[in-house]
């Protein structure tokens, strides 16, 4: 494999993409199997979503220290152990015989999966030029969602019957994932940055650089929407729970309402995979502002408010056989998509809904490497993660405490309907902070690039040779005359 060139950076972008699925599948495997897990270890399906709780929150925190060294050391090495660390606490959680051994593999888990997703990020952006960061940071967020998506399949299909299997096979999948990241391109940083082509590139983040990455506005913004962004989706972990409690309020047993509350879930966030489109609208509104990305991101999501509460409130008219296998339960599904007028709307509804919300993530992505250098961007990036995990693991907890206070008032499946509408209010804030982000990423984005273009004279006499991608950088002046006149520094 030829080191460095085109193959093997694609191969390491492959690589990267099924890491990040994966690490979301150890994740997504377990809402689904709430009651089937509390259940054989003798306690209330709140423990378990307490599990998932911790585990939103160790994860968040690990990252940042991971990401720090990642930032100031090799980053293979750090990324090998944080693959099998996660690995074995998966493992160990399929394993478990009691609660606490339960939690304590959970825990585990989260520490190893908080150093892949904080320090994968960083070398992925280093890989990326920036006119293409949009489109290819999509492909790298898509692999998260799918991801997740794909653990709430596995976790009703595989663990319906034996809620273990899942976590075992993930497990598995994970070490598969480790012995193909041995083999990929070792990324040097700044590798596709611009104003460093034909530098060696070797900065290190340093402690006394908190200040000036907050310093720049649009890190803040960045960073905070998470907070309420993750709200939101945080209580949409609790779909596959909304839609089995559709199917026993039809009469269906415990075992069949399961499966298709896991397949329902996974179909209706089939519009998560067009975030490709929102990465390749965002590319191309920010060549011609760099108010772009965190437009895109910001119209996304306060677009999508209303598709939610529509998609919460359809009714819903399942016909398959009870007490069927996987097989027909899921054929029965998608013949439902067709032949059910509700279910069809239903999809409808949540394709465009998670289209627009997905926009948000390739741009916040692309935007953190566009704001900040190479050796700040893994810090920040699990900055960001960590007010996203205090978010999501805020929405799990708290919809579960609606949903119990509801269900006073409201029967299910309706208390479960009124409690995820009520949550997605938090994302009128998050659309906010992306506009205000909007008034300041042309001034971040200009700064950093004098910084890089200094950093790269000081370096080489040649100074830089243009973009890796064939595209020349954008000038300090192009930002400028861009800008926003009303941006407040």
């Amino acid at each position: 494999m030829d080191r460095g060139g085109t193959v093997h950076r694609a191969y390491s972008v492959v690589v990267f993409v099924v890491l990040a699925a994966l690490d979301n599948v150890a994740i997504g495997i377990v809402p689904p199997l709430y009651g089937s897990i509390g259940a054989e270890l003798a306690v209330t399906e709140a423990h378990i979503a307490l599990a998932t709780t911790v585990m939103f929150l160790i994860s968040a925190v690990a990252a940042i220290g991971f990401a720090y060294l990642g930032d100031r050391t090799d980053r293979k090495p750090v990324l090998v152990a944080g693959t099998l660390i996660w690995v074995l606490g998966t493992g160990g959680s399929g394993l478990a015989g009691s609660y606490p051994a339960f939690l304590a593999a959970q825990i585990v888990a989260a520490f190893g999966l908080g150093a892949v997703a904080s320090v994968s990020f960083a070398v992925v952006s280093d890989l990326i030029s920036p006119k293409r960061r949009g489109l290819v940071m999509s492909f790298w967020g898509l692999s998260q969602g799918v991801g997740t998506l794909a653990g709430t399949l596995v976790g009703g299909l595989l663990g319906h019957a034996d809620w273990r299997r899942p976590f075992l096979i993930t497990a598995v999948a994970g070490l598969v994932a480790m012995v193909a990241y041995l083999l990929t391109y070792n990324v040097p940083r700044g590798d596709s940055q611009p104003e460093l082509a034909g530098v060696e590139y070797d900065e290190r983040i340093h402690h006394q650089d908190l200040p000036v990455i907050l310093r720049r506005r649009t890190n803040v913004w960045l960073i905070l929407q998470g907070g309420t962004a993750q709200i939101a989706f945080g209580s949409l972990v609790w779909l596959p729970i909304l839609f089995r409690a559709r199917a026993e309020d039809q009469g269906y047993s415990a075992g069949t309402a399961v499966l298709i509350g896991s397949v329902f879930a996974t179909l209706f966030q089939l519009g998560a995979a067009l975030s490709i489109v929102g990465g390749m609208v965002g590319d191309r509104l920010q060549r011609r502002t760099p108010r772009g990305r965190a437009l895109v991101a910001a119209v996304g999501v306060l677009a999508a408010v209303p598709f939610y509460v529509v998609l919460f409130f359809v009714p819903m008219e399942i016909t398959v056989a009870d007490g069927a296998g996987t097989g027909a339960v899921v054929r029965g599904v998608l013949v439902n998509v067709v032949t059910e007028p509700t279910v069809g709307l239903s999809l409808v509804t949540a394709v465009f809904a998670l289209m627009l919300t997905s926009a948000n993530s390739p741009n916040w992505f692309a935007m953190i490497a566009d704001v900040n250098p190479p050796q700040h961007r893994g810090t920040v990036y699990s900055l960001g993660n960590l007010i996203n995990g205090v978010g999501r693991a805020g929405g799990n907890v708290l919809v579960g405490v609606a949903f119990r206070g509801l269900s006073g008032a409201f029967p299910p499946p309706l208390n479960y309907a009124v409690g995820l509408a009520a949550f997605q209010v938090f994302f009128i804030p998050t659309g906010i902070m992306y506009w205000l982000a909007s008034r300041t990423v042309a001034a971040d984005m200009a700064d950093t690039h004098t910084a890089l273009l200094q950093a790269a004279s000081q370096t080489s006499e040649q100074g830089p040779d243009g973009d890796v991608g064939g595209h020349p950088p954008v000038g300090v002046e192009g930002f400028a005359a861009q800008q926003d006149p009303g941006t407040g520094r």
